[in-house]
């Protein structure tokens, strides 16, 4: 497919023929067509990125208008649609902020949109020739392993080819009218009840007693959680 860059003063167009061999094949089937270039949508973003082509220049709309009749005509694959949504939502921002007008100083910590394309696009390529390295590599049947064996058959367990739904909910209605015998509770066990008054006065006792006394005593052996928030407290009440 070959790419034309027309000049606005009817020079002639650079050529491009390096740069178009890099081009992946991912949307070769679609050709932009605008007044002022002619050629793959990838190729234009290069352009585009190298300053090659003023984005003002580009009708958005006319290229968006005729991608739309491309996918009508054509079957066209969903990866390649992302794609062009990606860039033509990018391609718009970018051209915003080139019509619309600017402060003349960027607010702190502001990124150039025209950077941000041009690092997204490296981005973009990079993992277009990984895909297509990827694919190469399918392609060619490097580092793949068929299975040669069938696979086990696995005999069912349990036969319920002759079991419909109704037969399920007859069975489950049954089990749920039975009536299942309920051991009856004969004593419930509730959690000790401690306050901080109760342990206030333990700590008074135990250090008249000793007249130190060590946490780890006051809390006494296998403590539970409240029992030692209990006793925290209630050591912050007597300083």
């Amino acid at each position: 497919m070959e790419a034309t860059l027309r000049p606005p003063d009817g020079g002639q167009p650079p050529n491009y023929g390096d740069r178009q061999a890099q081009v992946s094949s991912q949307t070769s089937g679609y050709t932009v067509r605008v007044p002022v270039y002619e050629g793959p949508l990838d190729l234009l973003l290069q352009l585009i990125e190298h300053a090659e082509l003023d984005i003002t220049a580009v009708a958005l709309a006319q290229v968006t208008d005729q991608y739309l009749a491309y996918i009508h005509a054509m079957q066209v694959p969903a990866d390649e649609i992302s794609a062009f949504l990606v860039v033509a939502a990018r391609l718009l921002q970018i051209k915003s902020e080139a019509l619309l007008p600017r402060p003349p100083v960027r607010e702190p910590g502001e990124e150039d949109l025209g950077e941000a394309l041009a690092r997204q696009l490296i981005i973009y390529k990079r993992f277009k020739e990984i895909a297509n390295l990827l694919l190469d590599r399918q392609e060619k049947g490097l580092r793949t392993y068929l299975r040669v064996a069938p696979p086990p058959k696995v005999d069912a367990r349990l036969d319920m080819s002759d079991i419909t739904l109704a037969d399920l909910l007859e069975a489950a209605e049954a089990i749920f009218a039975e009536e299942q015998d309920k051991q009856a509770l004969e004593t419930v066990i509730t959690a000790p009840r401690i306050t901080i008054r109760e342990k206030i006065a333990l700590i008074a006792k135990a250090i008249q007693k000793g007249k130190t006394a060590r946490f780890d005593d006051l809390i006494g052996q296998n403590p539970t959680r409240l029992e030692v928030v209990v006793t925290f407290l209630a050591l912050l009440e007597l300083v």
